[in-house]
């Protein structure tokens, strides 16, 4: 076995002290920490600005906010790490399969929450995998991606209403011609200010009942976090 030459190591930027190994396994290769200390701090700050300002303003979902940070870290970690054993992207992208028929059996996970799992976890795959690029290309692509969700989050907030299924039970004001004293008493009886329209679904002729969906302008400081559930507010 030949010996170990300094001066070669030197030329391709190592040293003597950073290839020392125990078991095969470098002990400290400084350049690697270095790389991994700077990517992780980047990947976490990106994550927590798409998180907080553009997710959790709108939603307020603290058990969300957890979940998506963890997974942020978790993913970037497990991509930068496999990524020296030249991890396949196919399976880097088979992970977010996985997640998808898992889908967190314990609830039903709604499709705005699963966007931005998977926009969480594709921005930690590319802060992970992208060691073959300036930083500045690393950033610029974060900062689209970011950018992006803050765009969309304030296009859609400007027009979107607020809205709320309720069981009803006075169908004779369900007819187009009684339409506005069915928003009055549904104004007055649910506290629902500036009722847009609502939509009639379901009708239980037999108990005197139908499903209604009403949209209203919500107040700024409104916190809506149970967003559409299946199961109505039976006046």
């Amino acid at each position: 076995m030949p010996e170990f030459d300094p001066t070669i190591a030197e030329e391709f930027g190592y040293s003597i002290a950073e290839t020392q190994t125990f078991l095969g396994v470098p002990i400290f290769e400084a350049d690697s920490i270095y790389n991994l200390l700077i990517r992780f701090a980047f990947n976490l700050l990106a994550g927590w600005i798409l998180i907080h300002f553009a997710y959790f303003r709108r939603s307020h979902r603290r058990d969300y906010y957890l979940t998506f940070m963890l997974f942020s870290t978790t993913m970037f970690l497990l991509i930068f790490l496999m990524e020296n054993v030249k991890l396949q992207i196919g399976f880097t992208l088979g992970l977010f399969a996985i997640f998808g028929m898992i889908r967190y059996r314990t609830e039903t996970v709604p499709i705005r929450e699963m966007t931005y799992l998977f926009v969480i976890i594709g921005l930690s795959v590319i802060n992970g995998l992208a060691m073959t690029v300036s930083y500045a290309e690393i950033f610029l692509t974060n900062a689209l991606l970011i950018g992006l969700c803050f765009f969309l989050e304030w296009l859609i907030g400007r027009k979107q209403l607020a809205e709320k299924l309720i069981l009803y039970e006075k169908i004779d004001l369900i007819v187009p011609e009684r339409r506005q004293e069915m928003i009055a008493d549904l104004e007055q009886r649910t506290g629902i200010k500036n009722i847009v329209k609502v939509e009639i679904g379901h009708i239980d002729l037999l108990r005197d009942a139908t499903f209604v969906k009403v949209f209203y302008k919500a107040p700024k400081d409104e916190v809506d976090t149970i967003g559409n559930n299946p199961k109505p507010f039976k006046l």
